[in-house]
């Protein structure tokens, strides 16, 4: 299953991205991307099965320490370019 978010609140210059690929790596079986969107939101696209990708969604809404998530929005087409997604690979770009 694919899923593009966009992260809503001051999740820019808080470490939000880093953080991201931690709890992804812990969650495991999750692959693909996150960056920073023009407009101070943060876009994650990722590939995996619907129960690991609800678990990262409501880690998401944590956040990290000094991060504050208002909503996640559900996209069906990111407005920014994400290249193809690498099986077992989650990073930032």
């Amino acid at each position: 299953m694919d899923i593009t978010w966009q992260i809503i609140g001051r999740v820019q210059r808080v470490g939000f991205r880093y953080w991201a690929i931690q709890t992804v790596n812990k969650i495991g079986n999750i692959s693909g991307y996150i960056r920073n969107a023009d407009d101070g939101s943060v876009i994650v696209y990722a590939r995996g099965e619907a129960a690991d990708l609800q678990r990262l969604k409501a880690y998401l809404y944590q956040g990290p320490l000094f991060a504050r998530v208002d909503n996640i929005i559900d996209i069906s087409s990111p407005s920014v370019y994400f290249p193809p997604i690498e099986n077992g690979v989650f990073k930032r770009i």
